[in-house]
């Protein structure tokens, strides 16, 4: 399909500035300072004030790796954002803005991508970044992460000389620029050497061009960054992932931090300086300590994913059981605590994103419905058999959703047991698809439709050609109407077909020490400016 330009400039706008209204909408939520950072005092006391030489960061759960083309574990990818840079980032507006390219030239055709990269940038080894190390970077995104595997097939990039890259693509579509320039799975830079001897299971030297260098991981402990002091990035003011890194404190501390009390109780006395992942029953007494911040912004769905292809789940009239089951007010409020801070609606995109929103599939959502549920597993013959779901307490909302969801399935009379495990077990033991039935999990907002997780055939093994082609027809739409229109057959599709279900929308919480400054809450804890007074 020819690709119209204007076309596609109007699909980016409408996306990027929907997206922007939310973002200043709703990062303040309460009140609060969506910054963290003080108001500027009198410069003579600003140069008397002495800072930390480090800052604590609390995570919820210890990352499976910081290769990040291989993950789309959130405390992997925060982390890891440290480390590594990309071509293009996102700002504050989501606009994806240049990084270690200085711009991006697209051909008539819609089908070549040339980008001119910065000159001068050194990895943390001291070599200097060439084409070969962004070639060979990008091509192993290409093929190691899942959505770029899905979204840019037999894509391919080529040195043109020594700093200019060109990315070859199958077909125009209206979101390459902003799959390079996306936080999951984001396509890390690093030497081309490390990418040649890089193992199956992902790298383990870190080696980048961010502000922070790799220092040590003790497992089960944290993860110590430290200051790369040949460090040259943007002059631009910070704007989301963009802009200015300062490198403001010497050393990161990412403490793997599982116990929700442990998080909070280290963020009320000051041990941590930043703490992820804060459980809502906690908001009342974090917003009443006078020492601390609190941060909200919306942050996307629980959401509930079915096993399509193996086992009990494979048949439809069974899937279509649960769906029928789940009473979403009860989930979302045992999980949440506060009605104020979620929202029930079936869209898998974010409410106020105007270009994505749709009600599609509405009819199958919340339906809390026991009888119906019922009479379909008669339907279907089902006979008691155990169906498994599988969670993790490192994420308190995933796991408390599926006690819920569990007592909820035992209700219409199915035989339900939960199977447990840290966040990296969790994560290796979904990718084997005989072990379980049903898992929640939180999955941040993306920008376009084809960036879920629900489409995404590596996550939960929804391969399913209506998926497929409806994809293929929102990338190759040629206005933003029509964009939407497919995409509302394919949400219409995902419930039908029940592979999964929107439980509800969250927003995400995190806690700051008062006197943290410098400090970013974007679509997570951005700290590369940030400093603590002593």
């Amino acid at each position: 399909m020819k690709f119209n330009k204007i076309s596609l400039l109007a699909l980016v706008l409408l996306l990027t500035t929907a997206l922007a209204a939310c973002s200043k909408d709703n990062s303040n939520s309460g009140g609060q300072n969506a910054s963290g950072s003080p108001s500027a005092s009198a410069g003579s006391s600003e140069e008397a004030k002495e800072y930390k030489n480090e800052l604590n960061i609390a995570l919820t759960a210890q990352p499976p790796t910081l290769d990040a083309p291989m993950t789309v574990s959130t405390a992997a990818l925060d982390t890891a954002g440290n480390i590594f840079e990309q071509l293009y980032t996102m700002n504050a507006n989501y606009e994806p803005t240049p990084e270690l390219a200085e711009s991006a030239e697209r051909s008539e055709d819609g089908l070549t991508y040339t980008f001119k990269l910065r000159q001068g940038v050194k990895f943390h080894n001291g070599k200097e970044m060439t084409s070969d190390d962004v070639v060979a970077s990008m091509n192993r995104w290409l093929v190691t992460s899942s959505r770029a595997k899905t979204l840019l097939t037999n894509a391919k990039f080529e040195a043109v000389d020594t700093y200019t890259v060109k990315l070859t693509v199958e077909q125009p579509t209206s979101d390459v620029l902003i799959l390079i320039a996306s936080q999951a799975q984001f396509p890390a830079i690093m030497p081309k050497e490390i990418v040649e001897s890089a193992p199956a299971e992902g790298i383990t030297d870190y080696i980048g061009t961010g502000p922070y260098k790799f220092k040590e991981w003790k497992q089960d402990q944290y993860i110590h960054l430290v200051r790369n002091e040949e460090y040259k990035g943007s002059d631009a003011e910070p704007s989301g992932y963009s802009g200015r890194k300062s490198a403001a404190t010497e050393n990161l501390y990412y403490h793997f931090v599982t116990d929700h009390a442990t998080r909070v109780a280290g963020i009320k006395t000051g041990k941590y300086d930043v703490a992820d992942a804060i459980p809502i029953e906690n908001y009342d007494e974090l917003e009443a300590d006078k020492n601390v911040t609190l941060h909200t912004n919306p942050g996307g769905t629980l959401t509930a994913f079915l096993n399509t292809t193996e086992g009990l789940f494979a048949n439809e009239k069974i899937r279509q059981a649960v769906l029928a089951a789940l009473n979403n007010d009860e989930i979302m409020l045992a999980s949440f605590a506060k009605p104020e801070l979620y929202s029930l609606a079936p869209g898998y995109l974010n409410t106020a994103q105007t270009q994505w929103a749709t009600d599609a599939g509405k009819e199958y959502y919340n339906q809390a419905n026991e009888e119906k549920a019922k009479q379909l597993l008669a339907d279907a013959g089902y006979n008691g058999e155990e169906v498994t779901l599988l969670t993790t307490k490192d994420y308190n909302e995933m796991y408390t959703a599926t006690l819920v969801i569990q007592e909820q399935l035992r209700k219409i009379g199915m035989n339900v047991k939960v199977d447990n495990y840290d966040f990296p077990t969790f994560l290796e033991t979904k990718n084997n698809r005989s072990k379980w039935d049903l898992f929640v999990a939180s999955t941040g907002y993306q920008q376009t439709p084809p960036q879920l997780l629900a489409v995404n055939p590596d996550w939960a093994g929804l391969n399913n050609d209506t998926v497929k082609n409806g994809l293929a027809a929102i990338r190759g739409a040629a206005t933003p109407e029509a964009a939407k229109a497919e995409w509302e057959k394919v949400q219409q599709f995902l419930y039908e077909f029940g592979s999964s279900t929107v439980i509800g929308h969250y927003n995400v919480l995190v806690a700051t020490s008062k006197s943290l400054e410098g400090f970013e809450q974007f679509k997570s804890p951005v700290v590369w400016n940030a400093k603590a007074p002593k």
